[in-house]
């Protein structure tokens, strides 16, 4: 289950685009473990905060939570247990949340990623940022045909078949200036401009 969690490197990167943004208030949908949202805690402001979605704290618990207490920064944190698209929806419908957030990273169900995307440009401010994980799928979405195709595995024939729907999608989007990544599995990067 480890290669759930985000890269050392991804996680370093985003801190240093959090602070570059001088962000306060962040999303992470998807939290396993936590790796990921000390690093955003970690680079938030004493008074920012971030919302952290996810179906289970079990692996967060275990694992994240008492790291994140250590660090000092437990404050900052406001997980919400629940099917992620609730959750977004929610968000969007409380008062004063649209173009509230700064930055916000995507690392949950691929299936989804659009849905996200739709709930996230209304949350995250005009100049502000969304990382999605997994865009690259190991290479995959770069097979140059069926012949490529055949040597995956069914799941990863699915997931690769999503990510270039995803990313297709993002590329044609005038509502993000968007820069894929390629580091860990595939990040892309989507700056809100409209």
């Amino acid at each position: 289950m480890a290669v759930m969690a985000a890269s050392p490197d991804q996680v370093q990167l985003f801190g240093l685009l959090i602070e570059l943004l001088g962000a306060k208030n962040a999303i992470e949908v998807g939290v396993f473990t936590g790796y990921s949202l000390l690093a955003t805690a970690l680079a938030l402001p004493d008074d920012g905060k971030v919302v952290a979605i996810d179906v289970s704290r079990e692996s967060y618990d275990e694992v994240g939570a008492p790291v994140i207490d250590k660090a000092g920064v437990a404050h900052k944190v406001d997980f919400r247990v629940g099917l992620a698209l609730p959750v977004l929806d929610q968000l969007v419908a409380e008062e004063g949340n649209k173009g509230r957030f700064d930055f916000a990273f995507v690392d949950a169900d691929k299936v989804n990623f659009l849905n996200y995307h739709e709930r996230l440009l209304q949350l995250v401010r005009v100049g502000g940022l969304i990382a999605y994980d997994n865009t690259l799928w190991g290479g995959s979405v770069a097979a140059a045909g069926p012949a490529d195709d055949e040597a995956l595995s069914e799941r990863d024939r699915a997931l690769a078949g999503l990510a270039r729907e995803f990313n297709a999608a993002i590329a044609g989007d005038r509502r993000v200036q968007a820069c894929q990544l390629a580091i860990a599995d595939g990040v892309m990067l989507c700056r809100r401009v409209a």
